[in-house]
């Protein structure tokens, strides 16, 4: 099995993440889930996002992957019951008490061990699969080697993040939060610290310790052959034109292995287009080489969010969109549409209608409706953005 899996942190972007090409979601509930600032998922929506993904024959997975101090205990072999009769596929956990609570209660959970528990190797993964872990997600700090060790060694599913921010620390361990602001990253509450400046006595600019995030197009492939399993995509937090661009590229590389044409230059393009997306550089990291400074921002770091994100298409017909505009876009604009189950096209906006049919230049209201004619029909969801890159150039 080959998963491509992605982050929500809501109902809207668990359904485009599906509609985009992602087998799975993980999610977070109210509880015991290291996101607190995303919206997260009360039961009721927890519910309905595994119905709806199960209608699709597409999975869910809940995060439950908090550091447990004693007093979070409370209540949770009841919140544990409530996802196993929610009918979530598996949970994700960092703390083995977890695990012991649902071997000691029969509650029937399948059982991923969280990037939060830095599995680097084999020992550590025979160990959580002693206890009756099915999958370990991968610490972002593995390599190449670590991986097919513990694949080789212990045959359990292995979850690796592919694509998203670094931690500065290994994942899980970090305290800078806690020490500078009193917030418990370990148990939801990061400030990210490692997105910080700070003033350096003597030196002119501020210094960051910033890692570039994570990107492993090129390294796709490789995985598969070694054993990894699940391929997953970092953002709980992120946008749903970040998760749609991010998840739509994987799924053309992840499909193009499968049939065995994926080209270099295929790779080039999507990298172009998940990069222009994002707002930091990306490198592969710890996958094949240990980082250096050019995989770490030090000095002079920008991050500078971009407006590519046009629009969502609400209705489409046979000649005519209804959009919901997210960015000012006006007449002469050259545009890129790009959905489920379609190939990119350019279209050039001549004319642009409100939501009365009448004739204006310029969408600069935030979410008005606007129509726009001269367009084959697509499905609900495909989105506009800015044309930037054009892929014949690729060829």
């Amino acid at each position: 099995m080959i998963e491509l899996l992605a982050p929500a942190g809501n109902l809207e972007r668990l359904k485009i993440a599906y509609l985009y090409g992602a087998d799975a979601c993980y999610i977070g509930g109210y509880r015991f889930s290291l996101r607190a600032n995303a919206i997260n998922f009360s039961n009721s929506e927890l519910k309905e996002a595994c119905e709806f993904a199960h209608n699709l024959n597409k999975r869910v997975y809940v995060t439950v992957n908090i550091v447990l101090h004693n007093k979070d205990l409370d209540g949770l072999k009841e919140y544990l019951e409530e996802l196993a009769d929610i009918g979530v596929d598996a949970i994700i956990i960092s703390d083995i008490a977890v695990i012991k609570i649902i071997k000691d209660n029969n509650i029937p959970l399948e059982v991923h061990i969280s990037t939060q528990a830095s599995t680097l190797n084999a020992e550590a993964a025979l160990f959580y699969k002693k206890l009756g872990a099915k999958r370990v997600v991968l610490a972002r700090e593995a390599n190449r080697e670590d991986i097919k060790d513990i694949k080789d060694k212990t045959g359990l599913d292995l979850e690796g993040f592919i694509q998203g921010a670094m931690c500065t620390s290994f994942s899980g361990k970090c305290v800078l939060s806690n020490v500078f602001t009193n917030r418990d990253a370990n148990r939801g509450g990061c400030a990210q610290i490692c997105r910080w400046t700070f003033d350096i006595e003597n030196e002119r600019e501020p210094f960051s310790m910033t890692p570039k995030d994570l990107n492993m197009a090129k390294y796709i492939e490789d995985m598969i052959n070694i054993g990894v399993n699940s391929f997953k995509i970092e953002g709980r937090m992120r946008s749903v034109y970040y998760i749609a661009t991010i998840i739509s590229e994987y799924r053309k590389i992840i499909d193009k292995i499968k049939m065995h044409n994926l080209k270099l230059n295929d790779i080039l393009y999507s990298n172009d287009i998940m990069n222009r997306c994002a707002n930091r550089e990306s490198a592969p990291q710890f996958y094949d080489k240990f980082p250096s400074d050019k995989e770490q921002y030090y000095l002079g770091r920008t991050e500078e969010s971009n407006q590519d994100f046009l629009g969502i298409v609400l209705e489409s017909s046979d000649n005519e969109i209804l959009l919901e505009q997210r960015n000012y876009f006006k007449i002469g604009d050259v545009v890129e549409f790009f959905g489920p189950n379609m190939e990119p096209f350019t279209y050039t906006i001549t004319k642009i209608y409100n939501e009365n049919h009448e004739n204006i230049d310029i969408a600069r209201h935030p979410r008005m409706l606007t129509y726009l004619s001269g367009l084959p029909k697509m499905s609900k969801g495909s989105m506009m953005r800015l044309k930037v890159f054009d892929k014949s150039n690729y060829l």
